[in-house]
């Protein structure tokens, strides 16, 4: 089995975060661990608050798993504090990782700042070592410094944030809407488009985790970066597709339906 450690935050509802991580992670086959970087208050309407972890907690978390456990792959998500960036960054580099995803967890689908916008800098700077940088199309906005209005301008912004070091960038094109495409640069200089399918439901909450942790998943099974990419968008489109309501807000992507339903869960 491989290990899979995801760097993020933790959702109290469950439905992103490292919640969402280690439900993909073990959805795929794989073995996850987690370095927690913040607490947040959050349910399905939204975020109400967050609490940062020190720096020398997220520093021997790191610590500990890599002096311990052979480490295939790492998804590195919420990172909201300039300290917690360079902390995260400084240990990524002392074990030289690989399989290293990234997914610029910049707002809430609630509309809380989960990046302070001063750490925006530093996020460019854990970009430039990344093998797979994941962003939306907002975020890829404010990396890229651009607006984005169609495909074309989804490729120029995967192209400035390849500047920044990045060896690969797969913009989601989710929010927008049009055709729902995800557009992958590659570090060859290709430009490989994902066609998605929109589904009519409201509970997308913990996609973009869910996404990247599948991506990186096989990363470390050994899978190029295209074929991750694309086994990823199968499972969350599956996931999409089997959502379901939580709570009074945006519910989570479903990962282990069939096991709810052979636990004689009345999923329907």
């Amino acid at each position: 089995m491989k290990n899979i450690l995801t760097i993020a935050g933790s959702d109290s509802c469950g439905g992103a975060g490292i919640q969402a991580d280690l439900k993909a992670m073990s959805a795929q086959g794989v073995y996850g661990m987690s370095v927690i970087t913040a607490i947040t208050a959050q349910n399905t309407q939204g975020v109400f608050a967050v609490e940062e972890l020190s720096k020398e907690i997220i520093e021997k978390q790191i610590e500990v798993i890599f002096e311990d456990i052979e480490v295939h792959g790492v998804k590195v998500g919420m990172l909201s504090s300039k300290y917690i960036i360079d902390t995260v960054l400084e240990g990524l580099k002392k074990y030289k990782v690989k399989n290293l995803v990234i997914d610029p967890v910049m707002i809430s689908k609630s509309g809380y700042n989960l990046l302070r916008p001063e750490a925006v800098e530093a996020l460019k700077k854990l970009i430039g070592i990344g093998d797979l940088i994941t962003p939306n199309v907002p975020e890829a906005e404010v990396l890229g410094e651009m607006k984005i209005k169609n495909e074309d301008d989804m490729i120029e912004a995967g192209r400035k944030i390849q500047k920044m070091g990045a060896k690969n960038v797969l913009i989601k094109g989710g929010h927008r809407m049009d055709s729902p495409t995800d557009i992958l640069m590659t570090e060859d200089g290709r430009v490989v488009k994902y066609k998605g399918k929109r589904f009519e439901t409201k509970n997308t909450h913990g996609t973009g985790c869910t996404l990247s942790s599948t991506i990186v998943s096989y990363l470390g099974k050994g899978d190029s970066v295209e074929e991750a990419v694309q086994k990823g968008k199968d499972y969350i489109s599956k996931a999409i597709e089997n959502s379901f309501d939580l709570g009074h807000g945006v519910g989570p992507v479903g990962h282990f339906i069939e096991l709810y339903k052979k636990a004689g869960v009345d999923y329907e």
